[in-house]
């Protein structure tokens, strides 16, 4: 039901107009929070302003109503139940605003959603509760996706503008609009965390290393992610010139971008994939030079970062969100086999290339070392498939913490309530365990991914767990600390092998681990040696 209906029935009530930069917006009031949704932060990227950094957004004099979600970005491929539906729209650049009923001048979390760069959308993260108990202003946002938002070609990387990560752009415009009109809403602009899960995770740490985010906000949050290479440049023009023969745009630099800026939305689209994979032409961030200067790794080891605290970790069960997929996928959609292990490690870490043919490059007998450190007699298919992409995700996360501590305060976590409730539909077989993204509805309540996916409501226990981690997320995005202040429950991260490091995130909100206990626990002494960042 939308926010407009349920004020048909008396639900809410407007919300006070608000002033922004850009013109006056009413809004939602329910339940205690005030809902802005859908203010456009920058103009639509359409026509001559496809494949261009976002431009401003046009102003407006009467009151805009404020009160429903944006149009989703662009997206085709939907990682089975957690995206979609497949779109072609390019006018989606809107942010929403969640506040509580209050004059205070409050923090502010800023956060993207997650999908692979290429689906999610803004529209399923309410941020009522997070925004009421944890006492902040709360912000989400749309970006482009896929070919759209991420794209290299010489005919547009040539034209005088920054180029290639366009979705990058589109979230510091979002900053700057934070910047510019966040005390109207009862924020503080000097006090502004970015958060992110998985691609929004990667994505709020390449905005740690960007110069032009100095300044826009002053935490960061990495969830399940943050520390996956980008892309080099020349494997970035690649994809694009590729898109750009397959599209049928040829000739000159000129007449390539014009005949890009041309295509229809739905052709480009279409040669972005399918529901079930995206095709060739797609990627994510890219190493361009102005808006990522360097890999995120290199950047934390040098201290070349805009420094501040960082909170980051993992799921217990990383690798069961790409099982569930994989399996959401197959005929009858049973259970996943050997033949799907084999497939998922050499598609995966096989040869000398990275997914997608991006980093991270792998030696060539990875796939057969790993058949042998998990091995599927004993662990079974999914098992052995779930362990090692948790591990891989685990011991990444470790490797960046090492780089990043010296220069930052950092808190590790790892979440590990196994009884997470999971928004895929009933599969001969499949448990979802403490899956990739099985901690959002804990934060952002009713999460359910995409409109395909299943909303299960979560038990008294799991309230319990959810109110504990939105008090964590609430302190740390208020003083850069979980714990409000202290080291206790949640350990400041140090690399000393025999001291508290890691926080599980469990009912019992106590327990801890070493990092020697993590990297047993993940393998981490293989997954560390098989150059992760080269």
């Amino acid at each position: 039901m939308t926010a407009a209906l349920l004020c048909v029935f008396g639900a809410c009530r407007a919300a006070a107009a608000v002033a922004t930069a850009e013109g006056p917006v009413e809004g939602l009031s329910r339940n205690g929070v005030q809902q802005f949704l859908g203010i456009p932060f920058a103009a639509p990227p359409v026509g001559n302003l496809r494949w261009m950094p976002p431009q401003p957004a046009a102003r407006w004099t009467l009151v805009r109503q404020a009160k429903a979600f944006g149009p989703t970005c662009a997206q085709v491929t939907t990682l089975g139940p957690f995206a979609g539906p497949p779109n072609s729209n390019e006018d989606c650049l809107y942010l929403n605003v969640f506040t509580p009923d209050t004059k205070a001048k409050l923090p502010v979390l800023v956060w993207i959603h997650g999908g692979g760069y290429f689906d999610g959308a803004s529209n399923d993260y309410d941020a009522s509760k997070l925004a009421k108990d944890g006492k902040l202003i709360v912000v989400t946002l749309n970006y482009r996706l896929n070919l759209f938002g991420f794209l290299a070609h010489p005919a547009l990387d040539g034209e005088g503008h920054a180029f290639g990560n366009y979705g990058l752009m589109d979230m510091q415009a979002a900053l700057k609009w934070v910047q510019r009109n966040i005390a109207a809403f009862g924020g503080d602009a000097k006090n502004v965390t970015l958060g992110g899960q998985s691609a929004g995770a990667g994505a709020a740490a390449a905005h740690v290393t960007s110069p032009g985010a100095a300044g826009l906000f002053h935490r960061a949050i990495f969830q399940s992610g943050g520390y996956s290479p980008f892309a080099p440049l020349k494997t970035a023009r690649e994809r694009g010139t590729k898109f750009a023969d397959a599209a049928g745009c040829m000739g000159s630099n000129t007449q390539i971008a014009k005949c890009l800026r041309a295509l229809p939305a739905a052709k480009i689209a279409a040669l972005s994939g399918t529901v079930s994979a995206t095709s060739a032409f797609v990627g994510g961030p890219m190493i361009d030079g102005t808006i990522i200067p360097q890999q995120a790794i290199d950047a934390f080891r040098t201290g070349a970062f805009n420094r501040m605290p960082v909170m980051m970790g993992t799921t217990r069960d990383e690798g069961n969100f790409t099982i569930g997929i994989a399996q959401y996928f197959k005929p009858d959609r049973a259970a996943i086999t050997q033949a799907d292990f084999d497939g998922y490690a050499t598609r995966t870490y096989g040869g000398n290339a990275g997914p997608s043919g991006s980093p991270p490059a792998y030696p060539a007998n990875t796939v057969a070392t790993l058949k042998v450190n998990y091995p599927t007699a004993k662990l079974g298919a999914q098992g052995a498939w779930n362990l090692v992409h948790s591990d891989m995700l685990a011991c990444r996360g470790q490797y960046a913490a090492a780089a990043l501590a010296p220069h930052a305060p950092l808190y590790m976590y790892r979440f590990d309530d196994r009884s997470a409730p999971s928004y895929f539909p009933k599969m001969t077989g499949f448990q979802a365990g403490a899956y990739h993204t099985g901690d959002i509805p804990y934060v952002f309540i009713g999460y359910h991914g995409g409109p395909d996916g299943v909303r299960v409501p979560l038990t008294a226990k799991q309230q319990k767990l959810s109110d504990r981690m939105i008090a964590a997320w609430a302190n740390f995005a208020r003083a850069g600390n979980p714990n409000g202040k202290g080291d206790a429950p949640w350990p400041r991260w140090r690399e000393v092998a025999d001291t508290p490091a890691y926080f599980l995130q469990d009912d019992d909100w106590r327990h801890t681990q070493t990092n020697a206990q993590i990297k047993a626990a993940h393998q981490c002494g293989f997954w560390q040696s098989i150059l992760l960042y080269k």
